[in-house]
Protein backbone atom coordinates (compact mmCIF):
# COMPACT_ATOMS: atom_id res chain seq x y z
CA UNK A 1 0.00 0.00 0.00
CA UNK A 2 1.33 3.44 -0.87
CA UNK A 3 1.61 6.28 1.63
CA UNK A 4 -1.19 8.17 -0.16
CA UNK A 5 -3.46 5.10 -0.03
CA UNK A 6 -2.81 4.68 3.69
CA UNK A 7 -3.55 8.36 4.34
CA UNK A 8 -6.80 8.18 2.36
CA UNK A 9 -7.87 5.07 4.27
CA UNK A 10 -7.04 6.58 7.66
CA UNK A 11 -8.89 9.82 6.84
CA UNK A 12 -11.92 7.85 5.63
CA UNK A 13 -11.99 5.82 8.86
CA UNK A 14 -11.73 9.01 10.92
CA UNK A 15 -14.68 10.50 9.04
CA UNK A 16 -16.72 7.29 9.28
CA UNK A 17 -16.11 7.09 13.02
CA UNK A 18 -17.23 10.69 13.43
CA UNK A 19 -20.42 10.19 11.41
CA UNK A 20 -21.39 6.90 13.05
CA UNK A 21 -20.07 7.75 16.51
CA UNK A 22 -20.28 11.05 18.32
CA UNK A 23 -21.27 13.03 15.21
CA UNK A 24 -18.38 15.37 15.95
CA UNK A 25 -15.35 15.58 13.70
CA UNK A 26 -12.38 16.07 15.95
CA UNK A 27 -9.19 17.86 15.16
CA UNK A 28 -7.76 16.59 11.87
CA UNK A 29 -4.84 14.26 12.42
CA UNK A 30 -1.59 14.41 10.54
CA UNK A 31 -0.33 11.13 9.12
CA UNK A 32 3.22 10.23 8.18
CA UNK A 33 2.95 6.92 6.39
CA UNK A 34 5.54 5.37 4.12
CA UNK A 35 5.08 3.19 1.07
CA UNK A 36 5.21 -0.55 1.60
CA UNK A 37 8.07 -2.30 -0.15
CA UNK A 38 5.54 -4.25 -2.21
CA UNK A 39 2.42 -2.14 -2.34
CA UNK A 40 0.44 -4.66 -4.38
CA UNK A 41 1.02 -7.42 -1.84
CA UNK A 42 0.28 -5.19 1.13
CA UNK A 43 -2.95 -3.94 -0.39
CA UNK A 44 -4.10 -7.51 -0.92
CA UNK A 45 -3.54 -8.20 2.76
CA UNK A 46 -5.58 -5.31 4.15
CA UNK A 47 -8.47 -6.89 6.11
CA UNK A 48 -11.96 -6.06 4.95
CA UNK A 49 -15.30 -6.64 6.64
CA UNK A 50 -16.97 -9.90 5.69
CA UNK A 51 -19.59 -9.09 3.06
CA UNK A 52 -21.84 -11.95 4.21
CA UNK A 53 -22.38 -11.09 7.87
CA UNK A 54 -24.88 -13.93 8.35
CA UNK A 55 -22.15 -16.43 7.52
CA UNK A 56 -19.47 -14.80 9.66
CA UNK A 57 -18.19 -16.28 12.93
CA UNK A 58 -15.73 -15.60 15.70
CA UNK A 59 -13.65 -18.50 14.44
CA UNK A 60 -13.38 -16.87 11.01
CA UNK A 61 -12.40 -13.55 12.56
CA UNK A 62 -9.78 -15.24 14.75
CA UNK A 63 -8.30 -17.06 11.77
CA UNK A 64 -8.15 -13.82 9.78
CA UNK A 65 -6.49 -12.00 12.69
CA UNK A 66 -3.82 -14.66 13.05
CA UNK A 67 -3.11 -14.62 9.32
CA UNK A 68 -3.14 -10.83 9.00
CA UNK A 69 -0.09 -9.09 7.52
CA UNK A 70 -1.74 -5.70 6.92
CA UNK A 71 0.59 -3.66 9.14
CA UNK A 72 4.13 -3.80 10.48
CA UNK A 73 3.08 -5.32 13.82
CA UNK A 74 2.90 -8.73 12.15
CA UNK A 75 6.70 -8.65 11.95
CA UNK A 76 7.20 -8.18 15.71
CA UNK A 77 4.34 -10.13 17.30
CA UNK A 78 4.66 -13.60 18.76
CA UNK A 79 0.93 -14.24 18.80
CA UNK A 80 -1.99 -12.23 17.52
CA UNK A 81 -4.75 -11.81 20.12
CA UNK A 82 -8.24 -11.99 18.56
CA UNK A 83 -10.20 -11.92 21.83
CA UNK A 84 -12.26 -14.35 23.87
CA UNK A 85 -15.59 -14.75 25.61
CA UNK A 86 -19.15 -15.73 24.84
CA UNK A 87 -21.70 -14.99 22.15
CA UNK A 88 -24.49 -12.53 22.98
CA UNK A 89 -22.71 -11.23 26.08
CA UNK A 90 -24.09 -8.69 28.46
CA UNK A 91 -20.87 -6.71 28.09
CA UNK A 92 -18.11 -6.44 25.53
CA UNK A 93 -14.94 -5.08 27.07
CA UNK A 94 -12.68 -3.29 24.59
CA UNK A 95 -9.15 -2.34 25.53
CA UNK A 96 -6.21 -0.83 23.71
CA UNK A 97 -4.03 -3.75 22.64
CA UNK A 98 -2.07 -6.78 23.82
CA UNK A 99 0.85 -6.49 26.21
CA UNK A 100 3.76 -8.85 26.77
CA UNK A 101 1.73 -11.55 28.55
CA UNK A 102 -0.99 -11.44 25.93
CA UNK A 103 1.59 -11.61 23.13
CA UNK A 104 3.02 -14.75 24.76
CA UNK A 105 -0.31 -16.52 25.22
CA UNK A 106 -2.52 -15.19 22.41
CA UNK A 107 -5.21 -14.34 24.99
CA UNK A 108 -6.51 -10.88 25.98
CA UNK A 109 -6.02 -9.32 29.42
CA UNK A 110 -4.09 -12.12 31.15
CA UNK A 111 -1.28 -10.13 32.78
CA UNK A 112 -1.52 -8.12 36.01
CA UNK A 113 -3.94 -5.65 34.42
CA UNK A 114 -6.02 -8.53 33.10
CA UNK A 115 -6.18 -10.20 36.47
CA UNK A 116 -7.40 -6.92 37.95
CA UNK A 117 -9.95 -6.60 35.16
CA UNK A 118 -11.31 -10.06 35.97
CA UNK A 119 -11.72 -9.02 39.61
CA UNK A 120 -13.41 -5.77 38.59
CA UNK A 121 -15.87 -7.62 36.37
CA UNK A 122 -16.51 -10.28 39.02
CA UNK A 123 -17.41 -7.53 41.51
CA UNK A 124 -20.53 -6.79 39.44
CA UNK A 125 -21.32 -10.34 38.41
CA UNK A 126 -19.48 -10.46 35.08
CA UNK A 127 -17.01 -12.99 33.67
CA UNK A 128 -15.41 -13.76 30.34
CA UNK A 129 -16.49 -17.36 30.91
CA UNK A 130 -20.21 -16.67 31.15
CA UNK A 131 -21.44 -13.24 30.08
CA UNK A 132 -18.60 -11.12 28.64
CA UNK A 133 -16.45 -10.90 25.56
CA UNK A 134 -13.02 -9.27 25.82
CA UNK A 135 -11.14 -7.80 22.88
CA UNK A 136 -8.83 -4.94 21.91
CA UNK A 137 -8.80 -2.19 19.33
CA UNK A 138 -5.63 -3.70 17.86
CA UNK A 139 -4.88 -7.40 17.83
CA UNK A 140 -1.06 -7.42 17.94
CA UNK A 141 1.30 -5.98 20.54
CA UNK A 142 3.08 -2.75 19.60
CA UNK A 143 6.80 -2.90 20.42
CA UNK A 144 7.52 -1.82 24.01
CA UNK A 145 3.77 -1.29 24.50
CA UNK A 146 3.88 2.03 22.67
CA UNK A 147 0.60 3.65 21.59
CA UNK A 148 -0.89 2.12 18.44
CA UNK A 149 -0.29 4.13 15.27
CA UNK A 150 -3.15 5.20 12.98
CA UNK A 151 -2.32 2.68 10.25
CA UNK A 152 -2.33 -0.11 12.84
CA UNK A 153 -5.77 0.77 14.23
CA UNK A 154 -7.02 1.16 10.65
CA UNK A 155 -5.73 -2.31 9.76
CA UNK A 156 -7.65 -3.84 12.69
CA UNK A 157 -10.85 -1.81 12.41
CA UNK A 158 -12.78 -4.38 10.39
CA UNK A 159 -11.92 -7.19 12.81
CA UNK A 160 -13.45 -5.33 15.75
CA UNK A 161 -16.50 -4.34 13.71
CA UNK A 162 -17.07 -7.97 12.71
CA UNK A 163 -16.74 -9.11 16.32
CA UNK A 164 -19.29 -6.56 17.52
CA UNK A 165 -21.77 -7.58 14.85
CA UNK A 166 -21.30 -11.29 15.54
CA UNK A 167 -21.54 -11.28 19.33
CA UNK A 168 -24.19 -8.53 19.63
CA UNK A 169 -23.30 -7.25 23.13
CA UNK A 170 -25.86 -5.43 25.24
CA UNK A 171 -23.24 -2.93 26.49
CA UNK A 172 -19.71 -1.86 25.63
CA UNK A 173 -17.25 -1.16 28.45
CA UNK A 174 -14.27 0.70 27.04
CA UNK A 175 -11.07 0.34 29.06
CA UNK A 176 -8.70 3.24 28.76
CA UNK A 177 -7.83 6.39 26.87
CA UNK A 178 -6.53 4.88 23.64
CA UNK A 179 -9.54 2.65 23.07
CA UNK A 180 -11.97 5.47 23.92
CA UNK A 181 -10.22 7.92 21.61
CA UNK A 182 -10.20 5.39 18.78
CA UNK A 183 -13.82 4.29 19.11
CA UNK A 184 -15.30 7.73 19.76
CA UNK A 185 -12.94 9.63 17.45
CA UNK A 186 -12.15 12.20 20.11
CA UNK A 187 -9.19 13.59 22.01
CA UNK A 188 -11.12 14.37 25.20
CA UNK A 189 -9.28 13.21 28.35
CA UNK A 190 -10.49 9.89 29.71
CA UNK A 191 -11.41 11.67 32.94
CA UNK A 192 -14.05 13.62 31.01
CA UNK A 193 -15.26 10.66 28.96
CA UNK A 194 -15.84 8.29 31.87
CA UNK A 195 -18.74 8.27 34.30
CA UNK A 196 -21.55 8.44 31.75
CA UNK A 197 -23.13 6.36 29.01
CA UNK A 198 -23.04 7.55 25.43
CA UNK A 199 -24.53 5.99 22.31
CA UNK A 200 -21.97 4.12 20.24
CA UNK A 201 -23.20 3.91 16.67
CA UNK A 202 -21.82 1.54 14.06
CA UNK A 203 -23.93 1.55 10.95
CA UNK A 204 -27.36 0.28 11.94
CA UNK A 205 -26.23 -0.64 15.46
CA UNK A 206 -26.52 1.62 18.49
CA UNK A 207 -25.05 0.34 21.75
CA UNK A 208 -24.73 1.85 25.24
CA UNK A 209 -21.05 2.73 25.66
CA UNK A 210 -19.27 3.41 28.95
CA UNK A 211 -15.63 4.44 29.17
CA UNK A 212 -13.52 3.89 32.27
CA UNK A 213 -9.87 3.82 33.26
CA UNK A 214 -7.68 0.99 32.01
CA UNK A 215 -6.81 -1.51 34.76
CA UNK A 216 -3.12 -0.78 34.19
CA UNK A 217 -3.80 2.86 35.13
CA UNK A 218 -5.34 1.67 38.41
CA UNK A 219 -2.19 -0.33 39.12
CA UNK A 220 -0.11 2.81 38.64
CA UNK A 221 -2.41 5.19 40.50
CA UNK A 222 -4.64 3.89 43.29
CA UNK A 223 -6.54 7.21 43.38
CA UNK A 224 -8.27 6.09 40.19
CA UNK A 225 -9.79 3.01 41.81
CA UNK A 226 -12.71 4.85 43.37
CA UNK A 227 -13.90 6.53 40.15
CA UNK A 228 -13.43 3.22 38.32
CA UNK A 229 -15.64 1.55 40.94
CA UNK A 230 -18.26 4.26 40.39
CA UNK A 231 -18.18 3.41 36.69
CA UNK A 232 -18.67 -0.27 37.45
CA UNK A 233 -21.63 0.49 39.70
CA UNK A 234 -23.15 2.58 36.91
CA UNK A 235 -22.74 -0.36 34.54
CA UNK A 236 -24.23 -2.77 37.06
CA UNK A 237 -27.30 -0.57 37.50
CA UNK A 238 -27.77 -0.31 33.74
CA UNK A 239 -27.50 -4.09 33.35
CA UNK A 240 -30.01 -4.69 36.13
CA UNK A 241 -32.46 -2.36 34.42
CA UNK A 242 -31.90 -3.99 31.03
CA UNK A 243 -32.47 -7.58 32.20
CA UNK A 244 -35.56 -6.96 34.33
Amino acid sequence: MTADEKTSLAEFLDLAAAVTGSGYRGEKREYHFSDDADSGKAAANVPVADTDAADDSLEKVAAAVRACTACKLETTRKNAVPGEGVLNPLVMVIGEGPGADEDETGRPFVGRAGQLLDKMLASIGLSRDSNCFIANVIKCRPPANRDPQPDETAACASFLERQIRIIKPRFILCAGRIAAHTLLNTTEPIGKLRGKFVDFQMGDLTLPFLATYHPSALLRNEDLKRPAWEDLKLLRTAIEEAVK
